[in-house]
């Protein structure tokens, strides 16, 4: 089945969520819409899902490669080059450490702006429906749903109050 994005522009946040409630009470799956705004909304605002984050991931993998990197860095060269001074091992933990400490640090903040782009689902290759009035205040309701349901869609957003409708070949849309 062929999937087609629908957009409804809401002046006010209350008609964006009843249209959200509208929504799930039509069958619609709670993944196959969102909301689109241009002003930061607390968490749940509009009834939408919970979004799962795994960022903190990101930096723990980090870490760990960046200790692993760093111990078989430090000991792989004092092992290739036995410099023996005074008596002293040939692996010294403090010169280890500093440098273990660094690597592991660097690969953590390196995977964390990678899990930071990874989350926020950056670059955004396939781009979507898009109205430039969101950009102005309007809060935009977009919805992926099956050709067949595009006209029940579009009159439950109509109903809950939305301003326009926006389908995927109307002028307005931008791609």
């Amino acid at each position: 089945m062929a999937r087609r994005p629908i957009l409804g522009l809401f002046q006010d946040a209350n008609y964006a969520a009843e249209a959200g409630d509208a929504l799930k009470r039509a069958g619609v799956d709670q993944g196959d819409f969102d909301f689109l705004t241009d002003a930061p909304y607390p968490e749940g605002a509009f009834g939408e899902r919970h979004e799962r984050h795994r960022l903190y991931v990101f930096p723990f993998l980090g870490a760990l490669v960046g200790l692993t990197v760093g111990i078989m860095l430090t000991s792989m060269t004092q092992m290739a080059y036995p410099l023996v001074q005074g008596g002293k091992p040939i692996l010294s933990l403090p010169p280890m450490a500093v440098i273990t400490y660094e690597s592991t640090m660097l690969s953590a903040i390196i995977f964390t702006i990678i899990g930071i782009m990874f989350e926020s689902r950056l670059p955004k290759l396939k781009k979507g429906l898009y109205d430039t009035r969101i950009t102005e205040g309007y809060i935009g309701v977009l919805v992926n749903t099956e050709e067949e349901k595009l006209s029940e869609v579009s009159a439950i957003l109509s109903q809950a109050g939305a301003v326009d409708v926006v389908r995927e070949n109307q002028d307005t849309a931008r791609a």
